[in-house]
């Protein structure tokens, strides 16, 4: 489902790029930064921000930001003004702490005792509170909700044993993961390097890509020496539209160093004895572009399974699958792969029309899912439809869908759902209703289906889920033994699933 209708948000994006060989560059980095970040456009629509350094000592940075999508954001005339840049980052947001204002929108500079800093954050600091008034206490003034500026002054802060003449960004780094163990990606960028951080338990995706000439891109033989700049990203699907090649992860509680000479681990941060990763699992159900790469997997492929092993644990008589367009079609596709059973589209979506939470009055906010969705009545009348969605939270949308294919032909519609209910708010980095919202903690859940008007309801299990997940991690473990001497099989796996059984990777703090 759609997140305007389903009332998640999603979160943020960063993304950067270090153009590589001699400065000034002819590599247009303000261009590269701009694609890179509206291919990110689905993590938040609410704000942009840029910040590009000409790399200099000391540099000089040049910024811009505003509301709404990128596109809005950074108009020609900003971009002729960032055009001269060797390096910059960037941000994308959609809120979970601070007010919709453009004084949150990222990235945040500061200036240090050694000059400034640039840093762009996706997450969200699950002991936020404890840290604000730790800065405070050091004379620093907040003029933001951001947690993204609280981290910015975190770095600032000079840390104990760091000569006063000789900043170490490692050891700062270093510093605020032991303040706060989750949940961030970072970007932080200071003179001629971009710094990506990614918290100890991996919460948040990160992922380094290389920028090679389009007669390279494809090309098994290229090297580093082709290299015409590094990029970092939240996701991997926006390394296809800059020309670039994924190259890796950033691992859990990893530094890397991004400079015009390469990448560069600098260290890793472990988490505390005994602990597992926690991936969000939910970037896999929904949040992320289905082309994008995730432990070595694509999301669409981890989706597809899902709804295989969905069609496992909740087979039903029907004649037709289909979904609501399109998140949940890749889940539909292999539900119906799974089951036998044809897969057909029985809704087509107008993509012009405004989001129904905004409708001024109600007979047009029930009219909203008319409007977004016409019945493609051939394909289905007077057959058995099976619906896959990936999700339903407030279950205020579904409703008048089955209402809609009902009353255009269908004799039943089951509906089938592609990730377990959601029972519990997010607190690192997802805007998740409350648990009051949340339909499966409403006493209607006992009869969902009487209550949407469905014939059937069943979800995929926290078990399938998990199980879908890391089978292909599982596979790519095996397959890395088999082709290589490298033994990749001691690399612990683990994800959170903290909105669907309660268990947070770490204690909370509130």
């Amino acid at each position: 489902m759609e997140f305007e209708e389903s009332g998640i948000g999603e979160e943020c994006g960063v993304f950067g790029c270090v153009a590589a060989g001699e400065w000034p560059t002819q590599l247009e980095v303000a261009q590269v930064l701009t694609l890179g970040l509206t291919a990110l456009q689905h993590r938040g629509q609410e704000s942009a921000g840029m910040v590009l350094s000409n790399g200099a000592s000391p540099p000089t940075y040049t910024a811009h930001k505003g509301m709404g999508l990128v596109s809005t954001a950074f108009p020609p005339d900003a971009l002729q003004k960032l055009r001269y840049g060797n390096l910059g980052i960037c941000h994308t947001r959609y809120s979970t702490t601070g007010n919709s204002e453009l004084q949150n929108c990222q990235p945040f500079v500061v200036d240090t005792l050694h000059g400034k800093i640039a840093v762009a954050h996706n997450g969200e600091l699950v002991n936020a509170q404890r840290l604000r008034k730790k800065v405070m206490r050091h004379g620093v003034g907040l003029s933001t909700g951001s947690d993204s500026e609280l981290i910015t002054q975190l770095l600032a802060l000079t840390p104990p044993m760091e000569e006063l003449d000789a900043p170490d960004w490692v050891a700062r780094i270093k510093n605020l993961m032991t303040e706060t163990p989750t949940s961030y990606s970072l970007l932080v960028m200071y003179k001629d390097v971009v710094y990506a951080v990614r918290d100890p338990y991996g919460n948040r995706p990160l992922c380094i890509g290389q920028l090679l000439p389009v007669s390279k891109l494809h090309s098994s033989g290229s090297g580093e020496e082709d290299t015409e700049g590094w990029v970092v990203s939240s996701e991997s699907c926006s390394f296809q539209s800059i020309g670039a090649k994924y190259y890796r992860e950033v691992l859990p509680g990893e530094i890397v160093q991004i400079s015009k000479n390469g990448v560069k681990t600098l260290s890793i941060v472990p988490r505390p004895e005994g602990d597992l990763p926690a991936f969000c699992i939910f970037e896999y159900v929904y949040f992320a572009r289905p082309d994008s790469i995730f432990e070595g997997q694509m999301v669409y492929t981890v989706r597809q399974r899902c709804g295989r092993q969905l069609a496992i644990e909740a087979p039903t008589d029907a004649d037709v699958v289909s979904t609501v367009p399109e998140s949940a079609t890749p889940a539909a596709l292999g539900y119906a792969q799974q089951s036998g059973l044809p897969y057909i589209e029985v809704l087509c979506k107008n993509r012009y029309v405004g989001r129904t939470f905004i409708q001024p009055n109600t007979r047009l906010r029930q009219l909203g899912v008319a409007k977004k969705f016409g019945a493609l009545t051939d394909n289905f009348a007077g057959k058995r439809v099976v619906l896959v969605d990936d999700s339903i939270v407030r279950g205020n949308t579904i409703a008048p869908i089955i209402k809609l294919l009902k009353e255009a032909g269908a004799t039943e519609v089951h509906i089938r759902v592609a990730s377990p209910p959601i029972k519990f708010p997010c607190y690192m980095g997802i805007n998740i209703p409350t648990k009051e919202e949340l339909i499966a903690n409403k006493p209607e859940f006992q009869d969902i289906a009487g209550y949407i008007g469905a014939d059937s309801v069943q979800y995929l299990t926290v078990e399938g889920l998990v199980s879908a997940v890391q089978q292909g991690i599982s596979s790519m473990q095996e397959k890395d033994k088999m082709i290589s001497s490298r033994n990749t099989s001691g690399r612990r796996v683990g994800h959170c699933t903290a909105c669907l059984t309660g268990k947070y990777p770490i204690e909370l703090e509130w």
